[in-house]
């Protein structure tokens, strides 16, 4: 199956321990029939023998040697088996470690269309719960087939040296346990696949629950919130009851078929022992050792389910483990300087997104050093024309060019380090203001750090935190106001000093005083030559721009200074009238 041979594959270098715990786990199991193998040479010589009593006298030495014998082996088998379970662990943990890493650098590495398609709680039911039943499947059920399969062949030879009949009766019982374990397994399969999916929308729901709190709390929909998590897990619960149903369907006719055993041996080891064609000493072996014929069926079972629930998870691992992003490095992508200059130029580029147009055949020219603002309408294409700059997605047809040369001939690495993006939605991490303000270079100097923070107008609500820039900001920046989060993410975009600055509506939450001095603070106070391309809703956010572009369903419908929009009526004078008016207004009042 692909998922062993998966699986195999990304054992490489704990391979040779994991082979040496197998082999320690055959080892133990046949060590299994030496007490057994004793004490049956202890009742045939010293018990139901007719010379017991002479044997005792004569031969006391023998008897003290089985007793060794048989506490010595099983010492030796506990140790193996210790020594046995600390490389299985060795080997998993490893094994999984790896995994692991190698699926986060899988996730981090995708595309923006691979999370448009996932979701996070789906990621992290694969990055945890996943996992661990995959490290369950080496550490316990792999080990669980070898023993089982070890056991009862060891055990099953062990009855042929003893007395042949009396083997193949036990032996009789085993095509009925395969046959119930086939079939619980054909049934078993689909089930977990649904349980499965039910945990990862019960995870997903409870991560858009938690992370949207606010928002709940806001709109009163607690209860509403509640009954929908109810639901997801409702049909959580109920796909594992229907699962559990199957396997306690099944599970009794394996017991009772492994527990038959028991019966044979009493009848045809009864009869045999009568017409002396076994001794005790034999039935006594045969019959310590049975459960170990016993267990390995009555295991088959719960292996069975265990390894169902493996190939579930494992299905949805794989599936991330070998996804590719679409965007990377051309083989013959050009090597450019590190620094870019900040030349934008969109040619005839037509973008669309699930079969849906967002731009068509855009053009436009920025020179390095410009400020270009770009207004429209919601749903006007601004944010996607912004995502094609750094190769978030790529255009249909057309091209983008940064400093004269399409997009997908730069490395992305270098063309991403050369554009610094600040967004409306701004996330912060749990950490200080500080590491946050650095996240794009954790070398930057502590001074730079404030001064970033000066140019955005934040440098002053910070100082006035109790910690000021060691302030732990609590998750996604809970704790600050918009106005503040947005100031943070601006200053985050500068210090790693772009060649091109995308502000995505970024000063939407800042009054207008704060908003005139970051404007000022970029176009007069940056220290390194850098474009600035502005996506604003305000008049007073794009008026100072060297150039403002219009775009209207997908399309560039006008490109002016502030001035030259205003001679003619349209898109930009509508909002320039409407938001004078309501300003003149608000000042009347």
């Amino acid at each position: 199956m692909f998922q062993l041979r998966w699986l195999w594959k990304n054992m490489e270098g704990s391979r040779r321990s994991y082979i040496f715990a197998l082999c320690l786990s055959v080892v133990c199991n046949i060590l299994q029939l030496s007490s057994p193998y004793f004490q049956s040479q202890i009742i045939d010589r010293y018990v139901s023998n007719e010379n017991a009593v002479q044997n005792l006298q004569n031969d006391t030495r023998g008897l003290w040697l089985l007793i060794a014998g048989m506490i010595g082996f099983t010492l030796i088998r506990t140790i193996m088996q210790y020594a046995c379970n600390m490389y299985y662990e060795k080997a998993s943990q490893g094994m999984i470690y790896k995994v692991r890493t190698h699926l986060f650098r899988k996730i981090e590495n995708q595309d923006m269309d691979f999370y448009d398609k996932y979701r996070t709680g789906d990621l992290m039911t694969r990055l945890t719960g996943d996992l661990d039943l995959v490290r369950h499947m080496v550490s316990w059920v792999i080990k669980g087939i070898v023993e089982s399969m070890a056991l009862f062949t060891a055990s099953m030879v062990f009855f042929f040296t003893i007395d042949v009949p009396t083997a193949l009766c036990i032996l009789a019982m085993t095509p009925v346990i395969f046959i119930i374990t086939r079939l619980f397994s054909r049934k078993a399969g689909p089930m977990y696949h649904k349980v499965r999916e039910t945990q990862s929308a019960l995870n997903t729901a409870a991560q858009e629950n938690i992370s949207g709190n606010r928002v709940v709390k806001a709109f009163a929909r607690e209860e509403f919130e509640k009954q929908k998590f109810r639901e997801k897990d409702e049909a959580y619960r109920s796909a594992n009851v229907n699962a559990a149903n199957v396997w306690l369907k099944y599970q009794p006719m394996i017991d009772i078929a492994a527990g038959s055993l028991g019966v044979i041996l009493l009848i045809v080891g009864g009869f045999f022992i009568i017409q002396r064609h076994l001794t005790l000493g034999q039935y006594v072996a045969i019959a310590n050792l049975l459960w170990a014929v016993s267990m390995p069926m009555r295991n088959m079972g719960s292996l069975v389910n265990d390894f169902f629930r493996f190939m579930a998870s494992s299905a949805k691992i794989i599936e991330i483990y070998y996804a590719a992003p679409m965007i990377v490095d051309r083989n013959d992508s050009e090597e450019t300087e590190e620094h870019l200059n900040g030349d934008i130029e969109f040619r005839d580029v037509t973008f669309s997104l699930d079969g849906k147009i967002i731009l068509d055949k855009i053009n436009f020219h920025i020179s390095p050093g410009e400020t270009v603002a770009i207004m429209g309408a919601t749903g006007s294409g601004k944010t996607s024309l912004i995502n094609l700059i750094p190769r978030f997605y790529d255009a249909d047809s057309g091209e983008v060019l940064v400093d004269g040369t399409n997009v997908k001939m730069h490395k992305v690495n270098t063309l991403r380090r050369n554009i610094s993006i600040a967004t409306q939605d701004v996330l912060l991490y749990s950490d200080t203001i500080d590491s946050n303000i650095a996240f794009g270079n954790s070398k930057l100097e502590e001074e730079y750090v404030r001064k970033c923070a000066q140019l955005a107008a934040a440098h002053q609500f910070i100082t006035q935190l109790p910690l000021k820039y060691d302030t732990i900001v609590g998750e996604r920046g809970v704790g600050l106001s918009g106005g503040q989060k947005q100031r943070i993410s601006l200053a985050r975009a500068l210090a790693v000093r772009p060649a091109v600055l995308i502000l995505d509506d970024t000063t939407s939450a800042v009054d207008m005083e704060t908003e005139a001095y970051i404007q000022k603070s970029l176009s007069e106070k940056l220290d390194f030559p850098c474009t600035k391309i502005i996506i604003a809703q305000r008049i007073s956010s794009a008026k100072n721009a060297d150039k403002i572009i219009i775009l209207d369903r997908g399309r560039v419908v006008d490109v002016g200074t502030h001035d030259e929009l205003l001679k003619h009526d349209g898109y930009y004078k509508q909002i320039y009238d409407l938001q004078s008016g309501t300003e003149t207004e608000t000042e009347a009042v």
